[in-house]
């Protein structure tokens, strides 16, 4: 089985983010980045699950610069076997739909996470499949093969829900799926020497781009109060915190 693991590239969980003087781009002076938790510790884990499981291949594929090829080799040295690494800086969701699709043909499953941390869009993978003509299931908690059919699961309000799909099929990983491995030393060494192939990006015209950022306002200084002053703690939840 031919599986196809899409990764992206996100600013660490504990970065301080910071805005460029003209607030349409991030200051990328100092940030640390990460593959995105969700491609990297579910989608990417249980498609090498399924190849230890039954034979097959884990190919890897990102859509942006040369910056972001760190983190796909740390994906390569997790075990991935190659990589497909689309030179282009995006220009939104389906922009970069459009690049995957373009790559993802012929292969079995096509696996993302189920949203990347930073932008928490949920937009790809079912743009993918669209353009694909596949079957999409998104935020799959469990997925088990038989042969040529996929056994799903996946949470929903007040329960779970269990679809069967055929292959080829897109779908998208949430927490359940599979439990991070941390790469070890050999496979470090390994990535290396695992092919990582640069290509071209097709023509598609970038559809959206930022106007501008804005940070979160700043939180204000924790007020304390003494216990012996209950009336005091009303007033600020009446009046500031607004909860009573």
């Amino acid at each position: 089985m031919k599986m196809l693991v899409c990764v992206s590239k996100t600013p660490e969980t504990t970065t301080k983010i910071q805005l460029t003087a003209d607030k349409t781009d991030l200051d990328k002076g100092g940030m640390q980045y990460i593959m995105n938790p969700y491609d990297e510790w579910y989608a990417l884990v249980r498609a090498l699950e399924l190849k230890e499981a039954g034979g097959g291949s884990v190919t890897l594929l990102n859509v942006g610069p040369a910056d972001n090829d760190a983190v796909i080799r740390k994906g390569l040295a997790i075990g991935a076997d190659d990589a497909i690494r689309v030179n282009s800086e995006g220009g939104g969701s389906l922009y970069i739909a459009k690049q995957i699709a373009a790559q993802a043909a012929g292969y079995d499953i096509v696996f993302f996470g189920k949203e990347t941390i930073d932008y928490n869009g949920s937009e790809v993978g079912a743009m993918v499949a669209e353009l694909l003509g596949t079957a999409y299931v998104g935020e799959a908690s469990k997925l088990e093969m038989d042969g040529s059919t996929a056994t799903i699961t996946r949470d929903i309000e007040g329960g779970v829900e269990v679809v069967e799909a055929s292959t080829p099929l897109c779908l998208s990983a949430a927490k359940g799926m599979a439990e991070q491995r941390i790469p070890n030393m050999r496979g470090i060494m390994m990535a290396k020497r695992k092919p990582l192939n640069v290509v071209e990006p097709v023509a598609a015209p970038a559809t959206t781009e930022v106007a501008s950022y804005e940070l979160p306002p700043a939180k204000s200084a924790v007020k304390l109060v003494e216990p012996e002053n209950m009336e005091e703690l009303v007033r600020l939840l009446h009046e500031e915190a607004k909860v009573i």
